[in-house]
């Protein structure tokens, strides 16, 4: 989980994707894509320094 809230406030602060009360299904989806749009375009993207021993210890405990 803690991965999964890094990643949305990541997505948040940098792409500018925010939760709003969307009027349409539409308008929530043109956000969504054009802020996924805006950070695959970004050059240097945020990286979580995940060692091999973090991921088993986060697939033991799933």
């Amino acid at each position: 989980r803690f991965i999964i809230e890094t990643i949305n406030d990541q997505l948040k602060n940098i792409s500018q994707i925010e939760h709003s009360r969307h009027r349409s299904v539409h308008g929530f989806m043109l956000n969504m894509i054009g802020g996924l749009i805006a950070y695959q375009l970004k050059e240097s993207k945020p990286q979580l320094n995940i060692t091999d021993v973090d991921v088993n210890a986060i697939s033991v405990m799933a």
